[in-house]
């Protein structure tokens, strides 16, 4: 049965609670039927979204999107940078754009992040120029600086209601939403997507000592993508990042 095989006894252990290979088979075979087509797989009710989220990635990240379908992708920047920076890679954007074209019709490709204006040097802004002349859509706001009760110099610049608004306006044109982001706050994005008969397919990762997705929005997509998996084809070694030259009189 490809499902034993694909399967080693402890992965499926973790992904069900078990603890012994009976076990395990006996889990696998609760699954149904035998599908040929990875984006075809229909999951029981009962099994956990770590179940899910482990049975899928049998035939490996991309297997959540069917090739028929229009896709979008939609970059949380702080929060995609935070976890590849949490497992040591940065991410080769021109690398993204191919793998995922390469899967299905790719509509749009939208990167969201926050800018500090008064710094005489960004190290995100080479980023953000290349992205905007190779194919993305960058969308950026000023971050706002504020100091807190302790009176430390603060900078907030959370760009959630401008993703949220995008993904809403945008969704008569695709069929499948790819979420970067592991932030709690788009579970309500995700639910009013699928509301409207939209699959999301979330990337994040769980590998890091804390794991970087909260469970809710893990819960509420259709797919989770681990974006260590995916770090194998669109990944590459840590750069050290460029340091600010100080100020000099």
């Amino acid at each position: 049965m490809p499902y034993t095989k694909a399967y080693g006894g402890t992965r499926i252990a973790y992904a069900f609670g078990c603890q012994d290979d009976v076990s395990n088979l006996a889990a696998v075979a609760a699954i149904g039927a035998v599908c040929e087509e990875p984006h075809s797989l229909m999951f029981p009710a009962e099994l956990n979204s770590v179940a899910r989220a482990v049975l899928r990635q049998t035939w490996g990240v991309f297997m959540a999107i069917d090739p028929r379908e229009k896709i979008a992708l939609f970059i949380d920047g702080a929060n995609l940078y935070a976890a590849s920076k949490a497992i040591g890679i940065d991410i080769d954007y021109r690398r993204l754009l191919t793998e995922f074209s390469a899967k299905a019709y790719l509509l749009r490709a939208n990167y969201y992040t926050a800018l500090v204006e008064d710094q005489e040097y960004s190290s995100i802004r080479p980023l953000i120029d290349w992205l905007d002349y190779n194919g993305f859509t960058v969308v950026t706001k000023p971050a706002r600086e504020f100091t807190d009760a302790t009176g430390r110099r603060k900078i907030k610049g959370n760009m959630d209601i401008e993703l949220t608004v995008d993904a809403l306006e945008l969704s008569p044109y695709y069929d499948h939403l790819v979420l970067f982001s592991g932030d709690g706050d788009f579970t309500a994005l995700v639910a009013a997507l699928q509301r409207r008969g939209k699959r999301v397919t979330v990337v994040s990762t769980l590998t890091t000592p804390t794991p970087m997705i909260s469970d809710e929005l893990r819960r509420q997509a259709d797919f989770f993508m681990e974006l260590t998996e995916l770090a194998k084809s669109v990944g590459r070694p840590q750069a050290a990042r460029p340091v600010p030259s100080p100020a000099t009189e």
